[in-house]
């Protein structure tokens, strides 16, 4: 049973053994690995887990910074700016208050950068009327009240400090610091973020510096109603900064997107080689195995679609019909199955002579029968580097039709990621971490595929292996 199995698997370890060999074609099986394990985890990696579904839908996004930049880009900045954090409460307190339901969220957090957040968002899920009073103590004892207001609602509540007190002046509690509070009030209104954050070096000084510290949030609600309910509170503070690959100008994460994006290059470029080659070799072996007028017609044909260029029929059939991505699939299988067939034609011709396909029709096989069981199992091995190298190519020609706005909306994939940045003017805007990652990843990914192909091509066509 052992020498049967190793002798199965005699020709496998073989091939391992002459891949191995070859640098690039390891490096691209590598990182084919490393994006298959991406794809596969995806929902573990992505830091918003509705972005695939919600890529579209500002709401999702709301919370976000616009064109902010990677967090990762303060190591290299002498001034730090605030980065984007989610605040969650350290403690909940319930009581009841002169037949009130008094709910007591209080929240904590250690700002330890020089330049202000763009925005502080209280978010609770509330059910019921109730007066909210959102307080803050800042690190020089100041207590600053950001908003006193009523609400009543069901569902999800939130309060944007910026966006709802931007236009009048925060309460301020008169305590040890009321002189200087009093003089930021009338320098800084129009920026409520600054009042909060910053702080007169003295009472005199014209600048102003970052206050770092603790900074202590009491959010209030009293509720009137006894099935009120005030759940899941915590806050976002909106940096200028956002993220591993930061935030295009509508907010949404970068690095999301194009982890999302992965998985459709993957079946874009799998799916459309993997048919096109298939129909691509058995096109050249029909056409070889009947030859005369069979061929003749097939090579006719066959030239006839070797001498469209591609990728402007695809933009004009994608301006005409509705673009999805099943259609753009179905439009490059059929432009791109030609790739193989002159390589299979011509050892499919060498082939069809030999001694035992002329046994098989002697004993009366049939065409199909010799085609799909001597010649097919035969030819289809020496197609697996042309999927390999047909991959990059099906890539770039969907980037290529989302870049021109002719893509797939309803799906995140990296050419509409570049899509979205040209007419964001991303490039006029110095927003690079929104250009040049999605352009880095068709690149790579291509690589990987020409890599493999061409480790492939030189392994199971031996004439073709370096001397």
């Amino acid at each position: 049973m052992k020498n049967i199995l190793s002798k199965k698997l005699a020709p496998l370890i073989e091939f391992f053994e002459e891949f191995k060999k070859d640098k690039t074609g390891v490096i691209g099986l590598c990182i084919l690995i490393l994006a298959i394990l991406v794809s596969i985890f995806e929902p573990l990696l992505l830091t918003y887990k509705e972005s695939p579904k919600r890529w579209r839908d500002i709401t999702y996004w709301q919370d976000n910074p616009a064109s902010a930049a990677p967090e990762w880009l303060n190591f290299f900045q002498k001034e730090k700016s605030a980065i984007t954090t989610d605040i969650k409460a350290i403690s909940i307190e319930t009581n009841n208050i002169d037949n009130q339901l008094v709910y007591k969220a209080v929240f904590e957090y250690d700002y330890q950068f020089d330049k202000s957040p763009m925005d502080l968002i209280f978010h609770a899920n509330v059910n019921g009327s109730t007066g909210l009073v959102w307080n803050v103590t800042r690190p020089d004892g100041a207590i600053i009240t950001l908003s006193d207001s009523l609400h009543n609602i069901k569902g999800d509540l939130r309060i944007s400090a910026f966006n709802d007190s931007k236009n009048r002046i925060f309460r301020f509690y008169r305590d040890s610091v009321p002189r200087i509070l009093a003089r930021q009030i009338d320098t800084l209104t129009t920026n409520p973020m600054k009042i909060l954050f910053n702080t007169k070096k003295d009472d005199m000084a014209k600048d102003f510096k970052a206050l770092k510290g603790i900074y202590r949030f009491e959010v209030t609600g009293s509720f009137s109603v006894d099935n009120a309910s005030f759940d899941e509170p915590y806050m976002v503070l909106v940096g200028s900064m956002s993220g591993l690959m930061g935030t295009d100008n509508m907010k949404r994460d970068i690095f999301s997107g194009l982890v999302s994006g992965l998985k459709w290059a993957l079946f874009i470029g799998i799916a459309t080689s993997f048919i096109s080659v298939i129909i691509g070799v058995m096109y050249g072996i029909v056409s070889a195995y009947f030859g005369g007028i069979v061929d003749n017609i097939m090579q006719f044909i066959y030239q006839i679609f070797i001498g469209i260029p591609v990728l402007p029929v695809m933009i004009v059939m994608s301006a005409i019909f509705k673009p999805s991505i099943w259609t753009m699939i179905t439009m490059m299988i059929f432009f791109s199955w030609t790739g193989s067939v002159m390589t299979v034609r011509s050892m499919a011709m060498q082939l069809k002579e030999e001694t035992y396909i002329e046994a098989a029709r002697t004993i009366g096989a049939g065409h199909f029968r010799i085609i799909f069981n001597h010649l097919a199992p035969l030819l289809l091995p020496f197609s697996f580097a042309s999927m390999a190298l047909a991959v990059p190519s099906a890539i770039v020609y969907e980037s290529s039709l989302s870049l021109l706005g002719l893509g797939d909306a309803s799906i995140v994939t990296w050419g509409q990621i570049l899509h979205d940045a040209m007419k964001g003017s991303a490039v006029l805007s110095g927003l690079w971490w929104w250009i040049i990652p999605p352009g880095i990843l068709i690149a790579v990914l291509g690589m990987s595929f020409a890599f493999l192909g061409f480790a492939l091509d030189k392994i199971l066509h031996p004439k073709l292996k370096s001397r």
